[in-house]
């Protein structure tokens, strides 16, 4: 039996990133710019913000990231950063959940 076409294909070639704005001085999320498909994509397209950014505002702390993500690749920005807001928020519930559990039951 012959592999398909692709089947030995990195599967980091599939997968989403979210491209975040963050600032490197104060720690405050401006939330997501972009989902992107594929790494190619999200390098290429980390790298032209990056090169497209303004420099005083690369001086004020401004920075870009790339997060994998579970959201579908195209997601409006605002929506997406609502959801992976979501998402932070109840793994951190949960955490914390997790730790008063831990404390009580010593």
């Amino acid at each position: 039996m012959h592999p398909r076409k692709g089947f030995f294909l990195n599967q980091s070639h599939y997968s989403v990133y979210a491209i975040i704005r963050h600032n490197v001085r104060t720690y405050r999320s401006d939330g997501i710019v972009e989902v992107v498909n594929g790494t190619n994509n999200a390098e290429s397209a980390l790298k032209r913000l990056q090169e497209g950014q303004d420099s005083t505002d690369h001086f004020q702390g401004w920075r870009y990231f790339l997060e994998k993500t579970d959201l579908k690749a195209g997601t409006d920005p605002v929506k997406a950063t609502s959801l992976r807001q979501t998402a932070l928020d109840t793994r951190e519930s949960i955490a914390m959940q997790e730790e008063k559990y831990l404390r009580d039951v010593r």
